[in-house]
């Protein structure tokens, strides 16, 4: 891991200086010298060889974890967690995230400080954070721990009836970033002047003249944005792993997604918010068209022609939804197979459709989703202490769950805002 660090460490170094070169001559104006053309030459070829060997480390470090999964397969290894190099543990794709924390070291280390498993009245409590480098979703199978438990079922049937499904993270990009600001380029319009061009005919004048196309850009910057939430219980309920796994599992962590959510759409680049998909200048909006159906399909069309790229989902609020599972024909028959149908229109002009409360009723999406991009900066992290507040001698607790994340939209123009009000 230090043989990578140390490798990308030296790809950066060259990378920067021939970069530096370049800015120097775009900031004159003017060509490369000479000199500056032998320098970016040089460390770009420094650049090409570091990578080689950098691309060579990842494939060995991914045989040498192939043998150890392949190990913990058969019982050969030691019963360890794998972690980061920042300490953040790496789930077991058959355990919760809830699982993997009460079975953590931090949290064995809290328990054994409770004499019989049982907290004293007096007593401080205060766990170590413990970091997770994956945050599932609830559609994820590393989730389907927690409903195996048997006295856990009760507690999350009731849970679910207060939560809505979650699948916005299923269509954008994923990403990652190491920093607290991230800074990417946002396309705002494309010309294309191409054309048939006659042979020159004289050596001035616009005789043989190319046209010119144009491609515009901007430089974007958003930083990355905290989403948290806390609960309070009582150190009686912390002795109880079972509770708090289905505390963690299916309200905190569920919270932080719900929210998080809610912002890549309705963000209104505020304060601590997102630039939410509803807020981006450049994305292209679709009036009312005789009734839903037509008007999600004209929407799509200017995906196509005027985006200039493929759709690949729509967002609808459940309530338009509604609207569009009861269209009937002129004869009374429901489109798409009405109460003794099997479910709503989970496909819309060829597209899937994802039906979420993040889109307000009577609004509507329809995009290239991988054109917005999520950067994961600290993914969800669960921290207890009595230290809050009058805590300590109420013998509560609270528990915190919290990630960071920046949301960022790199083509507006390949979505389009639908109006969904007749």
């Amino acid at each position: 891991m230090d043989k990578i660090k140390e490798l990308t460490d030296e790809l950066k170094h060259h990378l920067a200086e021939a970069r530096a070169i370049s800015a120097k001559a775009d900031e004159d104006n003017r060509d490369f010298t000479d000199t500056e053309r032998d320098a970016i030459v040089a460390a770009m070829a420094k650049a090409n060889e570091v990578k080689a060997r950098l691309e060579q480390a990842k494939a060995d470090g991914a045989v040498r974890q192939a043998i150890t999964d392949l190990g913990d397969g058969i019982g050969l290894n030691a019963k360890t967690e794998k972690r980061t190099a920042a300490g953040l543990i790496v789930p077991d794709g058959r355990k919760s995230i809830g699982q993997h924390f009460v079975e953590s070291a931090e949290y064995a280390a809290l328990l054994a400080t409770a004499p019989n498993g049982q907290f004293g009245q007096k007593q401080r409590v205060q766990s170590m954070p413990v970091g997770f480098k994956t945050l599932v979703t609830g559609a994820s199978d590393t989730s389907a721990g927690a409903w195996v438990v048997n006295d856990n079922i009760g507690q999350q049937v009731g849970l679910d009836a207060f939560q809505r499904p979650l699948t916005l993270r299923d269509v954008v990009t994923p990403g990652t970033t190491t920093s607290d600001t991230v800074e990417y380029v946002r396309l705002t319009s494309v010309t294309n002047a191409a054309a048939p061009v006659a042979e020159a005919t004289a050596t001035s004048g616009s005789s043989g003249t190319k046209p010119e196309s144009a491609l515009a850009a901007a430089k974007v910057t958003t930083t990355v944005k905290t989403i948290a939430n806390w609960l309070p219980t009582t150190k009686r309920a912390l002795s109880d792993a079972g509770q708090i796994l289905t505390l963690i599992d299916n309200f905190l962590r569920y919270n932080l997604e719900e929210e998080l959510e809610d912002q890549m759409i309705q963000g209104d680049n505020t304060g601590e918010n997102f630039e939410g998909l509803g807020n981006v200048s450049g994305v292209q909006a679709q009036a009312w068209d005789t009734n839903a159906l037509t008007t999600l399909r004209k929407a799509k069309t200017k995906v196509r022609t005027i985006g200039r790229s493929v759709a690949n989902a729509y967002l609808i609020n459940p309530a338009d939804l509604e609207t569009v599972d009861l269209l009937q024909d002129n004869e009374g028959r429901y489109y798409f197979g009405g109460p003794g149908g099997v479910g709503s229109a989970s496909v819309l002009w060829g597209l899937p459709v994802i039906e979420t409360e993040a889109v307000p009723a009577g609004t509507g999406y329809v995009g290239d989703f991988r054109k917005a991009i999520l950067w994961d900066r600290e993914q969800a992290s669960i921290t207890m202490t009595d230290s809050h507040s009058d805590f300590f001698v109420r013998n509560m607790v609270a528990i915190l769950a919290e990630m960071r994340a920046a949301f960022g939209v790199i083509q507006p123009n390949a979505f389009v805002e639908i109006d969904l009000t007749p």
